[in-house]
């Protein structure tokens, strides 16, 4: 915390011990590990919209093609309701053949879809 004038000013790991623990605490880490599957479910929807995008597809045609409703797509776009048989059936509607997760280097990539 440093004083600017009247206002006193935190960093963000100042407001996160306070509030989750230190690093390293069971909640601290439970809290980074939700920001963190937040974030890369962001990124798949962000994925998923620049391919529907680049095809010049609207969500409804989209939705068309796996069955689901244009506001299904939205929320996923949003990084909302993801799954990977969800991304396995979008993905292959857009064309997308396979996806690998590298599992590190002891255990290779194996295929999602």
């Amino acid at each position: 915390m440093r004083q600017v004038g009247n206002m006193k000013l935190y960093d963000l790991d100042e407001v996160l011990d306070e509030h989750f623990g230190k690093k390293g605490t069971p909640r601290r880490d439970e809290h980074e590990r939700k920001v963190a599957e937040a974030v890369n479910a962001y990124k798949i929807g962000e994925a998923i919209k620049k391919a529907r995008e680049q095809q010049n597809l609207t969500q409804e045609q989209l939705g068309e093609r796996i069955g689901v409703q244009k506001a299904q797509i939205s929320r996923l776009e949003r990084g909302h309701s993801i799954t990977i048989p969800t991304m396995s059936r979008v993905f292959k509607a857009l064309g997308i053949p396979t996806a690998t997760l590298d599992l590190g280097d002891n255990l290779g990539k194996i295929a999602l879809w």
